[in-house]
């Protein structure tokens, strides 16, 4: 792939924009640049939806298809991402520092999983089901695409976060419009170029790199249907609003800052330590889940912290391209100054600052050195606020029901974990969080279990037959 890329796929073809504004990406880890796409405008926005509008509107289109043929074109588009998976991953890894061992699953593998499971969920689904109508008569209830979706993804996992939307989506027989963020744009040429391997019909998956106001333009655009975001809470509560008012449907996968819960029988031996990483500082820390309050019962804190602290302060720090690499930077230049920001705070308000809260010795690239605060109190601002870097507060408790409390006490819900030598007290606690997702001794989001958040975490589910819904309208045919 050329790095500077000077087209934008719409319509099923690679077309000239309507701006000669660009968006270059920096390496995380070098500061060097690695390539260069244009800059969608609205026009270009207007182009988008006017073919994803096109394509849905066709009588013998995508959405006409029967779910066999649509489902076999979303495994040729799989084998066309597979094709592309190591170019993938080390795209992603070096725009956005995702080690890229994280980044060959994630990145390279999940999608493709995806698409192949929602392509065998709807191979043989009629999309109707005939009721007995309780005056007589017969009632069928039809399951239908939506339409048009705009599909805003963030940096932090540009392909799976991608793939969680347009995968159930497509499958339901939607068309798409696919906006990338400025910070992780060169994946998305490649997926492009995979959807035109495949051969979906001109127009059905339209790919427009852009920034937050023309992103905004495509939110409220009079020919979308429906909007997939993945983002800040803030920005989440934006879109919310706009669609809000023109009541048009919206899954919003937004922030979290969620608690790992350490009962007082665990074992903090070396078994642990690997599940505990991947719960609370997987992907840098720079994933919305993240168990990042580390809440200890205050018989055992001390060893909790030295635990954790020892854990943290032994992960090896480098280049997101060296597999031997836990840790790699941040995906720009303003999200270490955001995280070191936090680290600064944390330090006023009181918190005992026990490793990390600098920058590694290294000439350049974007690295914070993974950070454990102790003595935290849960008023805190960095046990409040997501800092979406590699920052650990350790939070003491005093018994069962004050861990449930504190890990209860904040504006998010999106994932938790409770670690114990005990399943059954385990789950107990566990069906006490209130939170959308919770890992027993790890955290592994499963595709085919539904995957979001409640409170200001956000709205609506992804994976599992769940998503599927979210791009379907249901009518009702009274006989």
């Amino acid at each position: 792939m050329n790095p500077h890329h000077h087209s934008l796929f719409i319509g099923g073809q690679w077309v000239t924009p309507a701006s000669e504004e660009r968006i270059t990406v920096l390496d995380a880890s070098t500061e060097d640049v690695l390539g260069s796409v244009p800059n969608g405008s609205e026009k270009d926005m207007d182009a988008a939806v006017a073919a994803a509008r096109a394509a849905f509107d066709d009588p013998d289109g995508w959405a006409a298809w029967e779910p066999a043929r649509r489902a076999d074109a979303l495994h040729r588009l799989a084998e066309a991402l597979e094709r592309r998976a190591e170019a993938i991953t080390r795209i992603v890894s070096a725009q956005n520092g995702m080690t890229i061992s994280l980044s060959e699953q994630v990145e390279g593998a999940l999608p493709t999983v995806l698409l192949r499971y929602y392509a065998d969920l709807i191979r043989d689904d009629t999309g109707e089901e005939v009721r007995d109508g309780m005056l007589g008569a017969p009632v069928h209830v039809r399951r239908e695409p939506l339409g048009v979706v705009a599909a805003i993804v963030p940096w932090n996992a540009p392909q799976l976060l991608s793939a969680t939307k347009y995968a159930p989506g497509l499958a339901a027989g939607c068309t798409f419009v696919l906006k990338p963020s400025p910070e992780t744009v060169l994946d998305a040429v490649l997926f492009a170029e995979a959807v035109e391997e495949a051969g979906l019909p001109p127009g059905v998956v339209n790919v427009v790199p852009a920034g937050r106001e023309v992103g905004a333009y495509l939110v409220s655009h009079p020919g979308v249907d429906k909007v997939a975001f993945t983002g800040s809470t803030g920005a989440g509560r934006q879109i919310g609003a706009a669609c809000g008012t023109l009541l048009r449907p919206v899954t919003l996968e937004l922030g979290g800052k969620s608690a790992a819960v350490i009962l007082d029988d665990v074992d903090l031996g070396s078994a642990i330590a690997e599940p505990f990483f991947q719960a609370t500082l997987l992907a840098n820390g720079q994933a919305c889940f993240a168990s990042t309050r580390v809440l200890a019962p205050r018989s055992r804190y001390d060893e909790v912290v030295d635990a954790v602290s020892s854990l943290v302060g032994g992960l090896t720090v480098g280049s997101p391209l060296d597999p031997t690499t836990q840790i790699g930077p941040m995906a720009t230049a303003r999200q270490r100054d955001r995280v070191e920001g936090f680290i600064s705070q944390g330090r006023a308000e009181g918190a005992r600052l026990v490793v990390g809260g600098s920058r590694p010795d290294f000439e350049k690239g974007f690295y914070v050195t993974p950070t454990v605060f102790a003595d935290v109190d849960n008023a805190q601002v960095i046990a409040r606020e997501e800092i979406f870097g590699p920052v650990l507060s350790v939070i003491a408790y005093t018994d069962e029901d004050d861990a449930v409390r504190i890990a209860n006490d904040s504006e998010y819900g999106l994932g938790g974990s409770v670690w114990t030598d005990d399943d059954e007290r385990g789950m107990r606690v566990a069906r006490r969080m209130q939170t959308g997702t919770v890992g027993l001794n790890h955290y592994t989001v499963d595709p085919a279990a539904p995957f979001g958040g409640i409170k200001a975490s956000g709205l609506g589910r992804e994976f599992g037959p769940e998503a599927l819904r979210n791009y379907q309208q249901i009518k009702s045919i009274y006989r």
